[in-house]
């Protein structure tokens, strides 16, 4: 919540059991406009001492008014939760924009679908059904049921706040848990601003929590929390790799959703010009700050130069600039270390060998706001041995490598550690079957590239990650199953009399 503040600074609250609370240290820290480079919100600076109230509230309400309510009650706070979301989308897309540097289209855009979460699993709420299992004994009645697993952790990455929250909490909540919302340092007003409307859309206090700060400070005593059921994770490999090690010592459950190295896999029959726009948006969007991002072109060696000449062509065109502007169709990258390691990756490439054909430098426009941003970056000359084809950069950068034929496109998409996503370009279907069978990810695109749905399974492969969000299995790592045995007659067995 946004308490005094003018337009160049603003103060946010935490949200913990439903009121508005600073960190118990009194400490803050400040969010950084990645456009201009210059601070304009503050907020509280979280630590375990902070990580435990949320948790304690949130459990709280877990056995409280949120436990004790209808399935279908908790349907229509969603869809209302939902509604107020959608109500509001202008506005939070706006401060999401302050916060990580996106483009405002990109962003509306965005933020107006995350209300159709909140509908989906609104509508699933009371559909998560046990079952009856004609049981190979005799008077004896046996079924089945799903129940919540308690609170639940959510940890969401700077790249695309609301979305990765929605993923998150529209599944979980339907299914009857509570939540702590730990938001990226980077990006946490927007976060705060969805606590808001929670409480509005009739959440019980508890159920929502959102509290802010760095990972190592109240992060890591989340995860840790014993009363901490799952943890629901989107972010670095290392990152997740600690959450992961952290949540194995409780026993508790993980949701990761980490990095990409992604293939767009272009063959000689593909309508190239659909493929030239599609392969521009896979790494140029959201200035390739998303996992997954197609940032590893691979295109049959019959039209490689010609095709290759065409991206960057479309690529040179982008107009950079303040992601406010309608016109702007790159923005500023969202952090400095991650500016730092855009740079950092453009110099390996050029050690390693590859050769730069488009940008490979700090835009020069960037003197006039003081933001960070890099040039749409393209190398061809990429063997898939090099770090730049190997390595997550996390930014407008695109390594070009040809292929020969369909099994060599398969072997160098799939050598690599990661597994998330891939793109396929080809007017024969049958080939566009055979390749998304035998590439190793778990998203696959034909002709198109980066659509996602609350329908639609989200998860990788290998590195990428481990489960899934989104779609009607997601509710279900949420809940925990229960079978229950009833014995119908009359009498119990005697324990001594065999046979």
């Amino acid at each position: 919540m946004t308490i005094a503040g003018n337009e160049a600074m603003q103060d946010f609250l935490m949200l913990i059991d439903g009121q508005w609370v600073p960190a118990a240290s009194g400490e803050t820290f400040e969010s950084i406009d990645p456009y201009t480079g210059e601070a304009w919100a503050r907020l509280p600076r979280g630590g375990a001492q902070d990580a435990d109230r949320a948790v304690a509230a949130a459990d709280r309400a877990g056995a409280g008014a949120w436990g004790a309510m209808t399935a279908t009650a908790r349907g229509h706070i969603l869809r209302r939760f939902g509604d107020l979301i959608a109500a509001n989308a202008d506005r939070l897309a706006r401060i999401e924009v302050r916060d990580n540097g996106k483009l405002l289209a990109e962003m509306s855009t965005q933020v107006s679908y995350v209300p159709q979460w909140f509908y989906y699993y609104a509508g699933l709420a009371d559909k998560v059904q046990g079952a009856v299992i004609p049981i190979d004994k005799a008077n004896t009645f046996n079924f089945t049921k799903h129940e919540p697993l308690g609170v639940c952790v959510a940890i969401t990455a700077w790249n695309s706040p609301l979305l990765l929250a929605a993923y998150k909490l529209a599944p979980g909540l339907a299914a009857g848990n509570t939540f702590v919302l730990k938001p990226s340092e980077f990006t946490s007003a927007s976060a705060l601003e969805l606590g808001r409307l929670a409480g509005e859309a009739g959440l019980p206090p508890g159920v929502l929590n959102v509290v802010t700060g760095f990972g190592a400070e109240i992060g890591e005593p989340l995860v840790a929390h014993p009363k901490v059921a799952k943890i629901a994770f989107t972010g670095s490999e290392g990152g997740g790799q600690r959450v992961a090690e952290t949540a194995a010592r409780g026993f508790k459950r993980v949701t990761l959703e980490l990095g990409g190295k992604s293939p767009n896999i272009v063959f000689a029959d593909a309508d190239l010009d659909n493929a030239v726009k599609g392969v521009v948006s896979g790494f140029m969007s959201a200035t390739g700050q998303t996992c997954v991002a197609g940032s590893r072109l691979l295109v049959e060696r019959s039209i490689h130069d010609a095709f290759v000449e065409r991206v960057v062509g479309y690529a040179r065109t982008a107009r950079i600039g303040d992601p406010m502007e309608p016109g702007t169709q790159v923005g500023p990258v969202t952090t400095r270390p991650q500016y730092d390691k855009i740079l950092h990756y453009i110099d390996v490439a050029r050690r390693d060998g590859a050769t730069c054909v488009l940008g490979g430098r700090p835009w020069p426009g960037a003197t006039a706001s003081g933001g960070l941003f890099v040039e749409p970056t393209i190398f061809t000359g990429v063997t898939n041995d090099m770090r730049i084809a190997q390595e997550e950069v996390f930014g407008p950068v695109l390594a070009c490598i040809p292929f020969d034929d369909e099994d060599d496109a398969v072997a160098i998409a799939n050598d690599s550690a990661y597994g998330l996503a891939a793109g396929i370009w080809t007017r024969d279907m049958g080939r566009a079957l055979r390749m998304s069978d035998r590439i190793k990810s778990g998203i696959v695109w034909v002709n198109m590239y980066r659509a996602v749905s609350y329908m639609s399974p989200f998860g990788g492969y290998k590195r990428s990650g481990l489960g899934y969000e989104n779609g009607m299995d997601a509710v279900r790592d949420y809940v925990r199953t229960k079978s229950v045995w009833i014995n119908t007659s009359d009498e119990t067995p005697d324990p001594f009399v065999l046979g």
